[in-house]
Order: C-alpha cells, then structure tokens, then sequence
C-alpha cells in the first residue's frame, strides 16, 4: 500500500499540469530514449508540457504504476486522465484525436513558433 502523501503529491502534480509526462530525466536532459521521444513528441506539437523525473524515485515509480496499472515509463497525463505513453498517443496524433483533445484542454489552437527568415 503506497503512502498516502505519495498519492496526494502526484494528485497535485497531475492537477498543476494540463499535459505532464512521468519520466526517466528531465525536459533538458533526458535519460532514456522512451522519455526524450515522447518529449520530442510534445515539442512538435506546440502546447506547453511538464516533465517530472521519477527514475529514482523507487517509492513514486510504484505508486504510479499502481496507479495507473501501467509498468513502464513515460506516463503521460493529459487534463488529468492518464494516456499511456507514444505508443498510444502516436496513433492519437496520426488520427487527429490528439489535436482535438489538445485543443479542448487549452482552449486554443497550439502555439506556433516563429520563423524568422534571414533572406
């Protein structure tokens, strides 16, 4: 049984961030290939995400695996429901049921980064 301050930590994470990734490092510096590709993942698509590393963090690591009935890493949350990882949103993204979920959860389209071209 997880502790209950354990459960209420990650409830409040979960709820501070409208897309947060569970993974191996950190946005800056990623420890693992799953977790740099599901950030690559969220950078393409424009909307501001969270990554919270729990590669050491044992105790947090089971609590959301209890939580969430899901072994690996990354975890990805989006608006407080758990989604799985690229392997699941992947196929969200190539159908268009990602952006229209995105776009629901922020109440607006992505944010586009501006190019400047230099000619």
């Amino acid at each position: 049984m997880m502790p209950q301050e354990l459960r209420e930590e990650i409830a409040r994470e979960i709820a501070a961030n409208k897309i947060l990734v569970y993974g191996k490092g950190t946005k800056a510096g990623p420890r693992c290939g799953f977790t740099l590709e599901t950030i690559e993942f969220f950078d393409a698509l424009g909307y501001p995400f969270e990554v919270i590393d729990v590669l050491e963090n044992i105790p947090k690591r089971e609590a959301l695996s209890e939580m969430t009935s899901w072994p690996t890493l990354p975890k990805v949350f989006i608006d407080g429901t758990f989604y799985g990882d690229t392997d699941v949103l992947g196929p969200m993204g190539e159908s268009g049921e990602l952006q229209a979920l995105l776009e629901k959860t922020f109440g607006a389209p992505p944010q586009t980064k501006t190019t400047i071209n230099l000619r």
